[in-house]
């Protein structure tokens, strides 16, 4: 069944982007605090997943999981926390069994439960995230086909819906924001990181003709690559605090887990100037030290103000919503086939080296002389015939259980369905 699944997660509906912040695990130490957090719980696989508007732990256990053991997954993680603001923060965390698990993954991958509905950026931010868990050896199979499954099934919602029809990304409503001020394609832009998203946003800045950008970032390759999408500068990021050139806008958007950008650091850059500048902090959490607002005359746009933005296309993706909630529970049902049909296949997986092991002794021992005696051309066809044999006694069994096993799906399908049209029928 699928109830090894399971999701514990904190996302924009739950918390404050600033408290997701909180919840990040430092890029440097993730691998070995996740690969605690995976024995600590006795889990058997764990894929590991944050964005700009969640933090989502996917782990499959067929033991049984406490409800409360979320302040338990921020105490390995986040030993510098309080017992105060561990227990905040876990009361906020939701978590999910089972189907629910997979719904809510599908939900995810889908856009649906997105900041930005339609926000297809997920995608690759679900495939990144699977392999970099894969890579620190915290996946397994489970997972695995859970995670193609997942994108195959987002494909077919953008596909079959319009779930991404006016869809605008975190980066898109932040550069739109930002266009409002700083409208003249001349204006002083520097740009702090060099990640996916500063990049994403490089290249709205060169669609609209921005080119007096300067990218700083710790690796200057990167910092390169970014700014040469706008004909821009790249500087390492420890001269940003000898910068002197002014600014009118300045965007950040890090993997850091505290402010880069001071009060103090910011006062240099303005260089003497008073004017108001426009300052668009995409990071979690934020790079730029909120101080600076009281202290000086700034536009500040952060993930947190965009939100009120991003919630007036809902309306009308509502609909396609509607379709998008159908296709999942029709993929849940065919994973949930997929999953026992694997099952299946693992569970018999010795069956082809069985039957291999009886056609070997039976031609070196049980008939060995017998065969012996034979001409190389009838040697040669009974060697034919008895592989055919093999493959037909492994194919038998294989397919006999799997379509047991989605005879039983099909047969619990079937109730849950009468289930919940009797209970609407009441209801």
């Amino acid at each position: 069944m699928l109830d090894g699944y399971h999701i514990l997660t904190l996302t924009h509906r739950d918390a404050p982007l600033e408290t997701i912040g909180k919840v990040v695990v430092p890029g440097d130490h993730a691998p070995g605090f996740l690969q605690a957090l995976k024995n600590r719980f006795g889990w058997d696989e764990l894929l590991y997943l944050a964005t700009c508007n969640r933090i989502t732990f996917l782990f499959y256990t067929q033991a049984p999981v406490n409800e409360a053991f979320a302040a338990g997954v921020l105490e390995t993680l986040h030993p510098e926390m309080t017992a105060s603001a561990i227990q905040d923060i876990a009361t906020n965390m939701r978590l999910l069994h089972g189907a629910d698990a997979v719904r809510h993954l599908f939900e995810v991958a889908g856009s649906l439960d997105s900041l930005v509905v339609g926000e297809r950026e997920i995608i690759r931010q679900l495939r990144e995230a699977y392999d970099r868990s894969h890579a620190w050896q915290l996946t397994g199979d489970h997972i695995r086909l859970l995670m193609r499954f997942t994108i195959e099934t987002a494909k077919e919602i953008y596909s079959q819906t319009g779930i991404g029809e006016k869809a605008l990304s975190v980066v898109a409503l932040a550069f739109a924001a930002m266009q409002k001020n700083v409208a003249s394609p001349n204006a002083r832009i520097l740009m702090v990181g060099a990640g996916q998203t500063n990049e994403l946003y490089a290249r709205f800045l060169a669609k609209y003709g921005y080119r007096n950008v300067t990218v700083f970032n710790r690796t200057l390759e990167k910092a390169e690559a970014v700014a040469e999408i706008v004909s821009g500068r790249a500087l390492p990021l420890d001269a940003l605090e000898y910068y002197s050139e002014g600014f009118d806008a300045l965007v950040v958007c890090t993997g850091a887990t505290q402010a880069l950008v001071t009060p103090a650091l910011y006062r240099s850059l303005l260089t003497g100037e008073t004017s108001r500048k426009t300052v668009v902090d995409l990071s979690v959490p934020n790079n730029v030290d909120k101080r600076i607002l009281d202290e000086c005359s700034v536009q500040f746009i952060e993930i947190e103000n965009l939100k009120s933005v991003a919630n007036e296309n809902l309306a009308h993706r509502e609909r396609e919503r509607i379709k998008a909630e159908v296709i999942i529970e029709q993929r849940i049902f065919a994973y949930r086939a997929l999953w026992h049909e694997r099952q299946v296949e693992r569970a018999l997986a010795h069956v082809p080296d069985e039957v291999r092991a009886v056609k070997e002794r039976a031609v070196s021992e049980v008939f060995g002389k017998e065969f012996a005696q034979l001409d190389p051309a009838t040697q040669e066809l009974m060697l034919k015939m008895l592989g055919y044999m093999e493959k037909k006694c492994v194919a038998i069994p294989m397919k006999a259980a799997k379509t047991i096993a989605l005879h039983v799906q099909k047969q619990k399908h079937n109730s849950h369905k009468e289930i919940l049209s009797d209970g609407a029928l009441k209801r």
